[in-house]
């Protein structure tokens, strides 16, 4: 049957109508993406820090299983009843909202539903019918492209609260200081009025109208069964609150995972909030007893980890330099990394702790090291010099590792100590007293990995973020790492407090002090329980701070900071002093004295990897070798003696292949393998 004309073209139309809509829904698409406020949280997810988007705006991210359900149901009874039932357009309510305003002359109602608030809080005209046409035509394409709860997360991002205050989550922080996941019923109220009318409303600058809007709500709420009556009357007389500040712990924290994070828009770092919140307290006192402008920066960090459980950049931005962070610029490190250079000589078999040192005038070419109070101690144990921080012994290892050696190994394990340009070897053996340039952060990863078994790995500032599979680098070995950690907590500890060995429950710290020429910087380090501790205390325009030490201006903040990171984290930390590991006896015989330049014997005969004639296995060799010292001779392991003319004489019994053995005084070995030859028997 053939259609009429008129139904042809009426079909034809709407075909071409529909086609239409779709060519313009692609061509015009709702702009859905918008800038939301980053928030900075701690590992379990306590807000730290907020950062305003465009024209210092706050619109922070909202997800709805975030928010009191309470709320939710209040916003939609009061603003939108049948929001989950309609296509973004409701067609009963404009049908209401029209005969109203005929009956009574004027506008009485809108229609508008939650899906066209939020779209024209997206792109915001003037309130008209044509606005009210294309709102209707967005609402359209929202619901086409989200669902109704990520349509509600959009209108609670972008609601108006007043001011610069955007969407319920930044609101609640606004006005009632945390997070909307529990509100009570005179707030729940507050936050469905403000949109409606937010620079009316105000609560900052008119309470009154606040009051009033806030009744009028809980009245409605009443009516609706959404709250007891008694309840609402006891809600409208809470006071109107006033305005709060946004989170701003963990500053410069909060800048370095922003920057790590790339574009999250709520970032989860490793801080723990209340350990952060306390230190940040505790520092910002001990600068202002410090003086003037002077500045501390810590970090706490989980030594197995390597989480950064508190950083301090600054103890105030509103001292000089305050803005910086300064657990992010190089500063001279002082004697802090003196227990470095002794594992390196630890590894490299030429010392241990026990092991005894000059501490004497000794000039390295142009350069000739004094200690800090300009007095000699003559003999002692690289123990003693290194929790003593003696200069002359540390120079005198250092020299004996190579200085860009040790470089080397600072910057293979993630610390890039910056020499000066131009320095040779000598003039580089200035590192052992801090003449390079580290960071706090540099030497926290030096700590960590020494608390670690000597494996470097970086720091950790986001939860989302693994631990190292393999470590950037080893400073030492885990055998040199427990040694020096041994020797550092043996050193005395900071006046007023008692050692920990003798105090209960009391932290085996073992820490180093350093302090940069000129008193301009004053450092503190530390390893202990599971945590390492890195303290630093100057002025941030480097200004010299005479007399004070690491010792008197860093070391008592560092075992205080210890004193209160204690309990962060029990579950994932070792209890207080279980890492000790005592170190064992006196220094084997070679490494008696500290001497890395003696050789050990040249053995001259027989020579290594040659053959030698004998005439039968009574024949005797006697055996050759300069040293400084006597030397014992052994073939395959078993001793030699010497003949009349006191020479030590071999005869080898048959022909093969033997490893002669010289050993001096001093236990310095050298080994000739060679080949002996007979006649056929």
């Amino acid at each position: 049957m053939r259609l009429p004309v008129w139904v042809r073209l009426t079909l034809a139309a709407l075909v071409a109508a529909g086609a239409g809509l779709i060519v313009l829904d692609r061509l015009f698409p709702p702009p859905i993406e918008i800038a939301r406020s980053v928030i900075v949280t701690d590992s379990g997810g306590q807000a730290l820090r907020a950062f305003p988007v465009e024209d210092g705006r706050w619109r922070l991210p909202v997800e709805t299983s975030r928010v009191d359900p309470a709320f939710i149901e209040t916003l939609i009874a009061m603003e939108d009843q049948r929001f989950y039932a309609h296509t973004g357009v409701d067609p009963l309510a404009v049908i209401r909202a029209a005969t109203t305003s005929l009956a009574s002359g004027r506008i009485v109602s809108g229609a508008s539903t939650l899906t066209m608030q939020t779209a024209r809080l997206l792109e915001p005209r003037p309130r008209n019918l044509g606005s009210k046409i294309i709102e209707a035509w967005r609402a359209l394409q929202l619901e086409a492209r989200l669902s109704k709860d990520e349509i509600l997360e959009l209108y609670l991002t972008l609601a108006p609260y007043g001011g610069n205050i955007e969407g319920v989550r930044a609101a609640s922080w606004a006005w009632f200081g945390r997070e909307p996941d529990r509100l009570t019923p005179d707030q729940i109220a507050l936050l469905v009025a403000l949109p409606q009318s937010p620079e009316v409303r105000r609560p900052d600058l008119r309470p009154d109208h606040a009051h009033l809007s806030r009744r009028r709500v809980l009245d409605r709420m009443a009516s609706a069964g959404l709250i007891a009556p008694d309840r609402a009357v006891e809600a409208a007389d809470a006071p109107i609150p006033e305005r709060s500040a946004f989170p701003a712990l963990a500053w410069h924290a909060a800048d370095e995972a922003v920057r790590r994070a790339d574009g999250e828009a709520e970032i989860r770092t490793t801080l723990d909030y209340s350990l952060q919140t306390e230190l940040e307290a505790y520092v910002r006192e001990r600068a202002a007893e410090a003086g003037e402008d002077v500045q501390i920066a810590v970090l706490v960090v989980e030594t197995d980890t390597r989480a950064v459980r508190a950083a301090i950049g600054s103890a105030s931005r509103q001292r000089g330099g305050g803005w910086i962070d300064l657990t992010d610029r190089p500063r001279s490190p002082g004697s802090t990394l003196k227990p470095f250079i002794y594992g390196l000589a630890f590894d490299d078999g030429v010392a241990t702790p026990d092991t005894v040192i000059a501490d004497a005038p000794r000039r390295f070419a142009s350069y000739r090291p004094e200690n800090f109070d300009r007095a000699f101690n003559g003999d002692v144990t690289i123990a003693a010099a290194l929790q003593h921080s003696l200069n002359v012994p540390a120079v005198y290892a250092l020299d004996s590792v190579g200085a860009r050696r040790f470089a080397s190994a600072l910057r293979f394990a993630g610390a890039e100590a910056r020499v000066p340009v131009g320095g040779e070897d000598e003039a580089g053996l200035a590192i052992a007293l801090g003449g390079v340039g580290l960071t706090v952060r540099e030497v926290a990863t030096l700590y960590a990995a020494l608390g670690d078994g000597g494996e470097a790995r970086p720091l950790r500032w986001l939860e989302s973020a693994p631990l190292a599979e393999a470590p950037d680098g080893r400073i030492m070995s885990a055998q040199s790492a427990g040694d020096i950690l041994q020797v550092l907590r043996d050193a005395p500890h900071p006046g007023g407090r008692m050692p920990a060995s003798l105090t209960r429950g009391a932290p085996q710290i073992a820490f180093k002090t350093g302090t940069s020429y000129g008193f301009r910087d004053a450092w503190a380090a530390g390893v202990s329980g599971g945590l390492t501790v890195v303290v630093w205390v100057g002025r941030a325009d480097g200004q010299p701070r005479p007399g004070e030490t690491g010792r008197s201006a860093a070391l008592p903040l560092l075992f205080d900071i210890f004193d209160r990171a204690a309990p962060i984290d029990p579950r994932r930390r070792r209890a207080w002093g279980t890492d000790d590991t005592p170190r064992t006896g006196a220094a084997p015989a070679p490494l008696v004295r500290f001497n890395p330049g003696a050789q050990p014997p040249d053995i001259l005969f027989p020579p290594d990897a040659g053959e030698i004639w004998s005439e039968g296995p009574d024949r005797d060799f006697v055996l050759s070798a300069r040293a400084e010292t006597s030397v014992r001779w052994f073939a395959d392991g078993v001793a030699l003696s010497r003949n009349g003319a006191g020479d030590t004489v071999w005869a080898p019994r048959a022909p093969g292949f033997y490893t002669l053995t010289a050993v001096d005084r001093e236990g310095r070995t050298s080994h000739a393998t060679v080949r002996v030859r007979m006649p056929p028997a």
